[in-house]
């Protein structure tokens, strides 16, 4: 019977975690910035129109 790699298998771990910390990374910063697009359209809507009038 063949030994188990260890290193192998830990590697493969270590590479699935950081995988995943940077999809999450990449999540967070992707809603961090998608509110502050969002906010500004309600507020420009509740303000009067510049017209001058």
């Amino acid at each position: 019977m063949a030994k188990p790699n260890y290193s192998y298998e830990k590697r493969q771990r270590e590479m699935e975690k950081k995988r995943k910390k940077a999809e999450k990374a990449l999540k967070k910063t992707s809603e961090s910035e998608a509110p502050p697009e969002a906010e500004p359209s309600p507020t420009q809507h509740n303000q009067p129109p510049m017209s001058g009038e």
